[in-house]
């Protein structure tokens, strides 16, 4: 192969590539590329024809977000999933508490966050039976639906859920509100990508500017406006 034919078959190559990274990296994007859903017990969005949606929030609780994203939902009276982390409960119960108590759904998120795609059914087992002791401890309730860390979900850890009677919540709309997507692209994309069924996934807790607020005020009254109905992950995959 002559150096030229070589040169354009790294350069198509390269592109390829760089195609196929920009394609999952788009904002909206449907379902996480990591979601197993050969299971029964693996969502990501209803499989029942509906007008309703699923609004939720990862990484939390937060000493600040959360709680403005509680004002946020009592103003449209609506309801919401957060998948909490162990060591944020630990560190902040109050605004855990105060979701709880305003009739949210409160989902596991492990208790470290670590990836779970790495931890075999026994490790993943003790993550969460240790975020669910501490919800168990503050609240006094057991938890539905368990959120994998990334949405990493792999047999062993849909056997860890499934050994703990846990549904397992991934989502159907990335809106990368952690990565401080400004909030008007955040409204843009759910807008073009929303359809009965959706799980929105959001965060209350992300180490950069929250955006994640500013995009509820305007896309909660637009999505209210085209007859969608808020409800949890449990409501919205049957689990009452």
């Amino acid at each position: 192969m002559s150096l030229l034919a070589r040169n354009v078959m790294l350069k198509r190559t390269f592109l390829i590539f760089l195609s196929f990274l920009i394609s999952f990296s788009f904002i909206g994007a449907k379902t996480s590329i990591f979601a197993v859903e050969n299971s029964s017990i693996v969502f990501s969005k209803s499989r029942e024809p509906t007008k309703k949606i699923a609004l939720t929030f990862d990484d939390g609780p937060h000493p600040r977000y959360t709680e403005r994203i509680l004002n946020i939902l009592e103003k449209y009276n609506i309801k919401a999933t957060f998948f909490v982390i162990g060591v944020n409960i630990q560190n902040y119960p109050a605004p855990l508490k105060k979701a709880h108590a305003a009739g949210h759904e409160i989902g596991n998120h492990s208790f470290s966050h670590d990836n779970e795609n790495d931890l075999n059914s026994k490790n993943a087992i003790v993550e969460m039976q240790r975020c669910q002791e501490l919800i168990e401890k503050e609240l006094g309730i057991v938890s539905k639906v368990f959120r994998p860390p990334r949405g990493v979900c792999n047999s062993d850890v849909i056997n860890a859920a499934k050994s703990l009677g846990y549904s397992v919540a991934l989502w159907s709309i990335d809106t990368l509100d952690w990565k401080g997507t400004s909030p008007q692209l955040i409204v843009n994309a759910v807008e073009k990508q929303i359809s009965g069924g959706d799980i929105i996934l959001m965060h209350d807790y992300t180490s950069l500017k929250n955006t994640t607020c500013d995009a509820l005020e305007i896309m909660i009254p637009r999505l209210l406006a085209r007859g969608f109905e808020f409800v949890t992950v449990s409501q919205l995959i049957g689990r009452h």
